[in-house]
């Protein structure tokens, strides 16, 4: 019974005080955070029209990132390159966990779905060994 009441004193409260609505580019972002964070992610994707796979920075967090959020839930796909030796399976059920954790931790939304894209393979780049001159 307790928990009626507590029900009716938050209805109450929202609709004595507004609404809070999060933007899909907040979501976005604490997700590209999340999925970063985890060890054998590179970075974010651009996604598929984003034509060449590429590397995204610390700037472009919610690029990679594509939600649909509403009143109560959330949806969330990710499009990631992971590092060269990851196990990829791995990688994709830990960016799922920690996404879904942050984001309901962060925003209070249900996370109901964190789908992941992986989109490359970052191979880490060799030094360009000098070629010695043919002719002297």
């Amino acid at each position: 019974m307790e928990v009626d009441i507590m029900a009716e004193i938050n209805d109450k409260e929202k609709s004595e005080y507004g609404n809070v609505r999060i933007a899909n580019e907040v979501v976005a972002i604490i997700a590209g955070l999340a999925a970063t964070e985890v060890k054998g992610v590179a970075g974010m994707s651009g996604g598929i029209t984003g034509g060449i796979t590429e590397i995204l920075g610390m700037k472009n967090l919610s690029k990679g990132v594509k939600v649909e959020v509403g009143d109560k839930e959330t949806a969330i796909d990710l499009f990631l390159i992971v590092e060269y030796g990851s196990k990829i399976g791995e990688v994709a059920k830990q960016v799922q966990e920690n996404v879904k954790e942050t984001v309901e931790t962060m925003t209070g939304l249900n996370v109901v779905e964190v789908n992941v894209n992986v989109q490359g393979v970052n191979i880490p780049k060799e030094p360009k060994l000098e070629e010695e001159p043919r002719v002297k």
